[in-house]
């Protein structure tokens, strides 16, 4: 298990991490995410020995890491630029960390091989790093973290370079490999979908606190909070009108906002009488078609915006057309304002 206790990481009198606590069993793919400058990577990289915390401790498999060198800490980084050597081929890139680490001459050709057939890279063992692509390259990266054995695999950010169509199999790659090995992995992204795809448990950070750990249904389905709401996946907030009427069907503390996910919202020409719904007056304001679904852009009255998905290529509605809104009190999440 990976701890870490109290952890505050400055930068002279900017605190960018503040009192974090995280729990990481053995064996769990556990990501770091948020926005930029959250803190997340500079978490990763106290993890790492790069970046020494102002106070906390850090723990992993029982033993304190904070006097440890990043090279006595047993793991292996994976950095969001790969950090591959352009003047080695792929089979040295690979046994240099086996070199630093004082293999055996003899061990370091199998290690390499067995390495290179995990990850898919055997074929190119004898190329240079300029003669890959983004994602062979990001491969070989994860081979020379693989390589030595570590107890952990960190990642930051290793699919920013890729793009859309790549990120998604590349991932998938990943997610495979960690299985296989059973090695505890902890991966740093401000991609949402992304978290939400391959991990069994997310934290998510926010200016630098944590706002919640959970899985990906439950990060996604209960947030703590406004800022994990508006983090994870689309939402709408209610403001005026479309509030005032959620307020007198729900009770909740005067400060909370209400929000509802697209999808549990429809969108209908009469209003919905059901005793659990609330049926908004609106005009459709747009659509975005998305192949699987469209996107409806709802405005209500007073010129609030409310998204709904409707699965299908086809609507009938036209833009202007007058609509309601309506949803289930059941969907509705009252949440603090952070």
């Amino acid at each position: 298990m990976i701890e870490l206790k109290d952890i505050v990481i400055k930068y002279g009198d900017f605190t960018a991490v503040h009192d974090l606590n995280i729990q990481i069993h053995e064996g769990e793919f556990f990501t770091f995410l948020g926005p930029s400058g959250c803190g997340k990577t500079t978490t990763l990289r106290a993890i790492a020995g790069f970046e020494k915390p102002a106070s906390g401790t850090i723990t992993a498999f029982g033993r304190e890491l904070s006097g440890l060198l990043p090279e006595e800490r047993d793991l292996g980084f994976v950095f969001q630029n790969y950090a591959l050597f352009p003047s080695m081929n792929v089979y040295e890139n690979i046994a240099f960390g086996l070199r630093a680490h004082k293999v055996p001459k003899k061990e370091i050709p199998d290690r390499v091989q067995s390495i290179a057939e995990k990850t898919g890279i055997t074929e190119h063992l004898k190329k240079k790093i300029n003669e890959l692509s983004g994602g062979q390259q990001q491969r070989i990266a994860i081979a020379r973290a693989l390589v030595v054995e570590p107890k952990i695999l960190l990642l930051d950010e290793p699919l920013s370079n890729l793009d859309a169509k790549l990120r998604v199999s590349t991932r998938e790659e990943i997610r495979r490999l960690q299985r296989s090995l059973g090695i505890t992995t902890i991966y740093v992204t401000h991609d949402q979908e992304e978290a939400m795809a391959i991990s069994d448990r997310i934290a998510v950070f926010n200016v630098g606190h944590l706002e919640q750990i959970g899985t990906p249904k439950e990060i996604y389905n209960h947030p703590a909070n406004s800022a994990v709401a508006r983090f994870i996946g689309d939402i709408n907030c209610f403001t005026g009108s479309a509030d005032k009427m959620l307020r007198s069907r729900i009770d909740c503390d005067a400060n909370a906002r209400f929000y509802v996910r697209p999808h549990k919202i429809s969108i209908t020409r009469t209003p919905d009488t059901g005793a659990k719904t609330v049926s908004i007056p609106a005009a459709i304001d747009c659509f975005e078609f998305l192949g699987a679904y469209t996107k409806i852009i709802a405005r209500t009255e007073d010129n609030a915006f409310i998204t709904s998905l409707m699965f299908g290529s086809e609507t009938d509605f036209e833009v202007d057309e007058s609509v309601y809104v309506s949803l289930d009190v059941g969907d509705v999440l009252a949440l603090k304002e952070v």
